[in-house]
């Protein structure tokens, strides 16, 4: 094994014969464009909404509950698709999203959610992963479209001015604490494991629990 592997070193380790350094380096140099483009078209090609819901599991569940949410029509025109809320916007981010994400394809072949008992079964499970992304990163994917410092408070319910300027000021909670609801339908939650009961996370010892029908509506006032 070592001796295969030394003659195929010296294979490549040899002068070129036929085409000089100058030749090898601009076609190497070419190569690596070609690469390069076609592997970040490749990446933008599968962060495109056609590509999400090219599966009838993401189709028929939670694109056809984004639909009716105003992330999908709104009066701004702005529409956000899949990958801007679920796939990081930097490189770095974004690859190592991607190779997690891998495991998708897994639960695809093998049947994991394809039909709408199986997706209800495992909803809760898969909602919790992603909350638990968000949490981590600080609500990332919000703030790449929705900024602290650029919003009018006047606009906003009182009650959503109040969170707004106490605990996201603060970072004592970020975008995914109270907004759990906003894009897609909350799952069945048990007892004691509401939408702000998020691990880690100092709640003031008056402030009573929000229900998920009210967190529900202050999410949607937040928007108007």
């Amino acid at each position: 094994m070592i001796e295969l592997a030394k003659r195929y070193w010296r294979i490549i380790s040899r002068p070129s014969v036929h085409f000089s350094l100058g030749f090898l380096t601009l076609a190497g140099f070419i190569a690596g464009i070609v690469f390069w483009g076609g592997f970040n078209t490749a990446m933008e090609a599968t962060n495109t909404e056609a590509f999400c819901t090219g599966c009838h599991e993401m189709r028929e569940n939670t694109f056809a509950e984004l639909k009716a949410t105003i992330h999908y029509t709104n009066r701004s025109g702005v529409r956000a698709v899949c990958s801007n809320c679920h796939v990081p916007h930097e490189w770095t981010h974004k690859i190592a999203r991607k190779m997690q994400a891998s495991k998708e394809v897994w639960g695809k072949v093998f049947g994991s959610i394809d039909t709408p008992e199986k997706f209800q079964a495992k909803r809760l499970e898969l909602a919790q992963h992603e909350w638990a992304r968000f949490k981590a990163n600080d609500s990332l994917e919000c703030r790449n479209c929705h900024n602290y410092e650029s919003m009018d408070f006047t606009r906003q319910s009182v009650r959503a001015q109040n969170m707004h300027t106490t605990y996201l000021a603060s970072r004592e909670k970020t975008c995914i604490d109270c907004h759990k609801g906003i894009a897609h339908k909350l799952p069945h939650i048990p007892p004691g494991e509401a939408p702000t009961d998020t691990p880690g996370q100092v709640l003031p010892a008056d402030t009573p629990l929000a229900p998920v029908s009210e967190v529900g509506t202050a999410a949607s006032a937040a928007h108007r």
